[in-house]
């Protein structure tokens, strides 16, 4: 029952939202439901409920060492959303704060999804209810941006509908009763009908690859992400981009039972690298900070695709690299907001001086992109670290190499793009950008908060949150250690 409260009570918010009359008090339903929702996230996470083996939506291993991230983010961005949204007050937010807390419920109801026809219906929606928030701005490019997200997103999520049904007919075909639960899947195991079985991982692998936007089909992600908000950027890149991650870990884990573990291995070691050397290579070239953003979220991706590689020691590093990610990531679209206002501009092109005209965000921003390219002892430091000792110890030399290759270039990128926005003296653009932007506790706190929680994770992990991924770990690799 718990496990559905988490869907209900943010859809049920939505709900309220849709039908609050008031505009200027609308926002404030976000972090109180937000905040529900931590609590009671927080609850399950200390005391796992008991998990039936046939349920289609339960708080299991997985959901509980991923979950509470994103119950975590998405308040700390709603603290956010109530000053953002009043200093937005010429833009009415009924469709933005309903189809926000619909975003959560959709998102808990994706992470604790066990069956594959329930995960590809929460994506499916999760997917349509964040195309308004893409484009609230109301400009060109954000419309644009928007088919662009609808249009290459639809089709991953075609694919991915394709592949559930190729899996489930690898089922029938191996005399399966259509029992869809990942449960059963993976109990069917080797009966599992082989070609239909590999048909499926690549249907699977690039319809959901889609959603987290793994390179090629990463290509909505730098306009959706430089034209979204800074809190609508912050929760898709660790929040829905996590739900296909997760997605993607409970199918692996019944490729592996039908014997093809090896294939969907290397698949996603060749995936992740890629990315992650795209991303880079993207990097080097961008010169606008909040595109910037969404190829280093590419890369990230590409980080969590390989630790899914690795086995269960590699799994291990990757939900830790969830976490800091997330956290890191959110900090950064939501300082990138601050100056993205106050500069009028997201091009290095037309900013300079950031350092000058928003001295506390530019603070931030510039500790955030440290912290995200693994600078000690913020916590990406401590779970790529991990990672790479994961890789080494599983005989990766060559990928461990390129691993840190495409880390050192993306560091290169992103100091050049950051230093090049806060050092200067400000553009004539940014310094009559109408009114001066003012960095209040409500645009400021939320993102330092998001920076202080990267920061103790990486100084000391909690014991409960090693042994929630080693829990994780043992659901989805039976026969490995993390």
């Amino acid at each position: 029952m718990n496990a559905l409260l988490l869907v209900i009570i943010p859809l049920v918010g939505a709900g309220v939202a849709a039908l609050w009359p008031n505009n200027r008090t609308r926002p404030w339903l976000l972090p109180i439901v937000g905040l529900a929702h931590v609590v009671l996230t927080g609850w399950m996470f200390l005391d796992p409920p008991e998990v039936a083996s046939n349920a289609w939506l339960a708080f299991d291993p997985l959901a509980r060492a991923v979950l509470p991230a994103v119950s975590l983010l998405f308040l700390v961005c709603a603290a956010y959303g109530v000053t953002y949204l009043q200093i937005r007050s010429e833009r009415p937010n009924r469709v933005f704060v309903a189809l926000l807390l619909a975003v959560l419920g959709l998102l808990s109801a994706g992470h604790q999804a066990r069956h594959l026809g329930l995960l590809w219906i929460a994506t499916e929606g999760v997917t349509l209810a964040a195309v308004p928030l893409l484009h609230f701005n109301a400009t060109p490019r954000a419309y644009e941006a928007t088919w662009k997200y609808l249009l290459v997103g639809g089709t991953g999520i075609a694919l991915s509908l394709l592949g559930s049904f190729c899996l489930g007919y690898a089922s029938l075909h191996g005399g399966g009763g259509g029992d869809l639960t990942f449960v059963a899947l993976m109990s069917q195991g080797a009966g599992l009908s082989r070609p239909w079985v590999l048909t499926a991982w690549v249907l699977l692998l690039v319809g959901y690859g889609t959603k987290m936007g793994l390179a090629p089909m990463h290509t909505w992600k730098p306009d959706a992400y430089g034209e979204a908000p800074g809190i609508v950027g912050a929760i898709l890149a660790g929040g829905v981009t996590t739900v296909a991650f997760t997605a993607i870990l409970r199918i692996r884990a019944v490729i592996a039972a039908a014997g093809e573990g090896p294939i969907a291995d290397r698949t996603l070691l060749a995936i992740g690298l890629f990315s992650m050397l795209v991303a880079a290579l993207f990097l080097l070239g961008t010169r606008d900070f909040k595109r910037m953003l969404a190829y280093s979220s590419v890369e990230h991706m590409g980080i969590l695709s390989v630790g899914a590689a690795l086995g269960g020691p590699g799994l291990a590093a990757a939900l830790f690299h969830v976490w800091t990610n997330g956290l890191t990531k959110g900090t950064l679209f939501l300082s990138a907001g601050n100056i993205r206002r106050a500069a009028g501009s997201p091009s290095m092109d037309q900013v300079r001086g950031m350092a000058v005209l928003t001295p506390r965000s530019a603070a931030i921003f510039v500790t955030g992109m440290f912290a995200v390219t693994a600078l000690p002892p913020f916590g990406p430091f401590f779970s790529e670290l991990q990672l790479v000792r994961a890789a080494l110890a599983g005989g990766h030399g060559t990928a461990s190499a390129v691993f840190l290759g495409c880390l050192l270039l993306a560091f290169f990128g992103l100091t050049r793009v950051v230093f090049g926005i806060v050092d200067g003296r400000p553009r004539t653009a940014a310094r009559a950008n109408g009114k001066r932007f003012v960095e209040t506790a409500g645009v400021i706190a939320p993102p330092l908060v998001l920076l202080g929680m990267s920061l103790w994770l990486g100084l000391c992990t909690p014991e409960i949150l090693r042994e929630a991924w080693a829990a994780a770990v043992a659901q989805l690799f039976p026969t490995s250690t993390p």
